[in-house]
């Protein structure tokens, strides 16, 4: 597939409390290609458009973030 999306780079600030998700747009890729794509991460990831980069030559970055969610472990570690 030739217009096929750049894969998204994905990184942790643990100090915010965030999950962040960079996802990049090339040139040839349509917008509506694109907005399925940040529709499907954002209704099955649970992550929301925090920016929206538009660059000269018409790529796209698009980043997206989401709360880290820390649960905690209902295992007994140490059984009697």
């Amino acid at each position: 597939m030739k217009n096929s999306p750049a894969p998204a780079q994905k990184s942790i600030d643990p100090a915010r409390g965030f999950e962040y998700l960079v996802l990049t747009v090339r040139p040839g890729q349509s917008v509506a290609d694109a907005r399925r794509e940040l529709g499907e991460h954002a209704e099955y990831g649970k992550w929301e458009l925090r920016t929206t980069r538009l660059y000269m030559g018409g790529m796209r970055r698009y980043w997206m973030r989401r709360r880290i969610m820390r649960v905690a472990s209902t295992l007994d570690v140490f059984p009697s």
